[in-house]
């Protein structure tokens, strides 16, 4: 079993260099998910009792920030995931949970099930289509999924193409430092990318997945009975990413981008 120092095996990270993405069950306790729970359930507005107060596809929520969602966030498992994934020093506590798109069982078109990247830079302009991703990932270390709620097929979960990553930093690459908008990203639909296997990002309350951020994903309709609870903050870095350590210590990320590179 894996250190606690350690939680991710030597298998785990090459898979989550091929892939794009690892899974970590029991990230955080199951009672502080409940916690982070009721308080979202509050800010819907609906009734977990009542179903028919869930009349949306979806509810977003702000930034969340409190206690038990910093908690959540900064477990003595992922401290030591990011370590090994990122690299130690080269990445800040997370001080929020950022928004939830919270998932209610509906027949209709949430609206934002497309395949995506999450950009992380050029975010002062207010055309988020024009936000924007370069190869060193300014402004991100890690997409991150945290899991709130019981997370079946039918609920919702995230929809990921592994190995996507590896497209997308071949993409980014010939664009340098200034990268790419997501308008630029998502002209072609994403098709480099639609050869890759998809993964469903199922799970218990507690579970994260920590993922490439070139990763590419998408949301999908809800055609289950409860609703869906879960994050997907990013890791924010201390120092940014480099394909061009004079030391050679790279990151499992970073690996990522120069096997991809490499090909």
């Amino acid at each position: 079993m894996p250190e606690l120092s350690h939680p991710l095996s030597d298998a785990q990270i090459v898979s989550f260099i091929a892939d794009g993405f690892v899974r970590i069950d029991n990230a955080f306790s199951a009672d502080l998910a409940a916690e982070c729970r009721a308080i979202l359930w509050r800010d819907t507005g609906a009734h977990p009792d009542d179903p028919s107060t869930w009349t949306r596809p979806v509810v977003r929520l702000g930034m969340y920030a409190q206690p038990p969602f910093r908690a959540a966030a900064n477990t003595s498992v992922l401290h030591a995931a990011y370590d090994q994934l990122v690299g130690q020093g080269r990445w800040l506590p997370p001080q929020a949970l950022g928004t939830f798109p919270v998932r209610f069982p509906s027949p209709n078109d949430p609206g934002d099930a497309g395949w995506h990247v999450d950009v992380s830079f050029g975010t002062d302009t207010t055309d988020f289509m024009e936000w924007r991703a370069n190869v060193i990932s300014t402004g991100r270390m890690l997409l991150m999924l945290f899991v709130f709620s019981e997370v079946g097929e039918d609920d919702a979960p995230t929809r990921i193409r592994a190995g996507s990553h590896l497209d997308i930093a071949r993409k980014l690459a010939p664009a340098g430092e200034a990268g790419l908008s997501l308008r630029q990203l998502s002209a072609d639909g994403y098709a480099s990318t639609a050869h890759r296997p998809e993964v469903y990002a199922t799970g218990s309350p507690g579970t994260v997945y920590l993922c490439h951020p070139f990763l590419v994903h998408a949301a999908q309709p809800h055609r289950g009975t409860r609703p869906k609870f879960m994050a997907q903050p990013p890791l924010l870095p201390a120092r940014p990413l480099a394909l061009d350590r004079p030391e050679g210590d790279y990151s499992p990320v970073e690996i990522a981008i120069r096997t991809a590179l490499e090909r």
